[in-house]
């Protein structure tokens, strides 16, 4: 099998003949790397006859489109997440941030019920529900209209979600979980986030091995397209996520970060979540996830420039500056005057 990784170039710098990747206004495809399992490894200009994933716009999803990253706001209504655990667990104070994030400039709300962090404890299913059900229906009540997405690997949370005013479901399990997940997105007709995981949160940080962990991940997410194809679920409804920090080691996710780009081949939308994780600490010595904001607004800029058509983050006004100004700096003057 060839792994496509397009390499990318600023479309302000671009020349004319580069085409845009996937319709996105500040990214121009310069080359293309092939690679094989072997080893091998070459570099060939842009092939439209071969190439033609790279450039295709991915269809709107909940009114978003994607020429231009957009950004989606963390709200955990959970005692134990590893950065703000317990902040907004009571349910005046989630509801006020919520509101909050969607003022900063949040497109997408992921409302979270348990933690998946490194040695996290299961929660009941009903005790999910209770922490994020009613709060969709009061945000929704209140007349919020941004996206919500429900961060769970549970067919019941998800389904009492979506009944709530959900509008799509981010299961880290890539519906390995709870087998009836995929019935219940499938049938409700929302789109889904399928993200990379090796192990369980118990057990994901113990010992993590790759043969490549690039070539693994994409292996891995493309069998898990498969899987939610099988469910009944329209693939212009996928959205992919490496998984950075969920089973892989500091090397690991460095090497999926850099290499990012090479899962647009498998033609769905991308969500990078990195925000404040353990290895942005490592690189930077910054021991306090709070303290990471800098580091994670690094890490928001390098998945924008690989083309990531979704940033998950705790900093949403910082992470909306940050990239206001990347897509001015690599626009091209004549494309900005037209926005």
């Amino acid at each position: 099998m060839i792994y496509r990784l397009p390499h990318l170039t600023s479309a302000a710098l671009a020349a004319p003949e580069y085409p845009p990747l996937r319709g996105q206004q500040g990214l121009r495809i310069a080359a293309v790397e092939e690679r094989t399992r072997d080893g091998a490894r070459s570099l060939r200009p842009f092939d439209p006859a071969q190439d033609q994933g790279l450039v295709q716009l991915p269809a709107p999803l909940c009114g978003l489109d994607w020429t231009r990253p957009r950004i989606m706001g963390i709200l955990n209504v959970t005692p134990d997440s590893f950065s703000d655990g317990g902040r907004f667990k009571g349910f005046d104070a989630a509801r006020r941030h919520a509101a909050h994030l969607v003022g900063e400039g949040a497109d997408i709300l992921d409302i979270g019920g348990e933690s998946t962090r490194p040695g996290a404890i299961e929660v009941p299913i009903d005790e999910e529900i209770a922490r994020t059900a009613p709060l969709i229906r009061a945000l929704r009540a209140d007349g919020l209209r941004a996206v919500i997405s429900i961060d769970t690997r549970k067919a019941a949370v998800a389904a009492a979600a979506i009944e709530s005013g959900a509008d799509f479901v981010n299961d880290v399990s890539a519906l390995t979980w709870d087998r009836d997940m995929g019935r219940v997105v499938a049938e409700a007709g929302v789109p889904l986030c399928l993200m990379h995981a090796q192990g369980t949160p118990q057990t994901m940080q113990l010992n993590p091995q790759y043969s490549d962990v690039t070539l693994d991940v994409y292996d891995w997410l493309a069998a898990a397209r498969l899987r939610a194809l099988q469910a009944g679920i329209a693939p212009e409804r996928l959205i992919l996520d490496p998984g950075i920090g969920f089973g892989k080691t500091l090397e690991h996710n460095l090497a999926l970060m850099q290499r990012l780009g090479m899962l647009h081949d498998l033609g769905c939308v991308i969500l990078l979540g990195a925000s404040r994780k353990r290895f942005i600490g490592t690189v930077s010595g910054v021991e306090v996830a709070a303290a990471r904001m800098a580091g994670s607004l690094a890490v928001a800029l390098h998945g924008a420039a690989q083309g990531a058509q979704i940033l998950r983050v705790h900093d949403v006004a910082e992470t909306r500056q940050a990239l206001a100004l990347w897509q001015a700096l690599n626009t091209r003057t004549d494309e900005r005057s037209q926005q």
